[in-house]
């Protein structure tokens, strides 16, 4: 046996404003409601639900993993005495190395240019 589904509320006509929230001409975003707007109570009732669910979820999942919880390793207080020699190596090393591939494929866009303009200023009989 076929069911039909439950009957929802009926379109609105052509004209009124359903992101609004309002019918045609209110002029203020849905200041008076038309009987195709749903409620503001309704919107917060059905976020609400939808959080409820999520809760729900996330209870039967068993608790938050182990990359939300606190750790003794990240939860202590810098020592700005003894910098991490190593972190600033590593930042002043790649920098270095990036700044010196720039370099490199500056000179090497230079040649290549060069070489271009020299071989377009070549006009000989000879060669073509």
């Amino acid at each position: 046996m076929r069911r039909d589904p439950a009957p929802g509320p009926p379109s609105p006509p052509p004209g009124v404003c359903v992101p609004c929230r309002g019918g045609a001409g209110t002029g203020r975003g849905g200041a008076a409601l038309s009987r195709w707007a749903v409620p503001a109570r309704a919107d917060k009732m059905a976020a609400a639900a939808a959080l409820r669910a999520v809760k729900g979820v996330r209870l039967v999942a068993g608790g938050p993993s182990l990359a939300f919880t606190r750790s003794a390793f990240v939860a202590k207080r810098r020592n700005y005495d003894q910098p991490n020699w190593f972190g600033v190596g590593l930042a002043f090393s790649t920098s270095a190395a990036l700044w010196a591939l720039l370099f490199k494929q500056h000179n090497e866009d230079v040649m290549e240019y060069e070489r271009r303009k020299k071989e377009a200023q070549h006009k000989c009989t000879g060669c073509s």
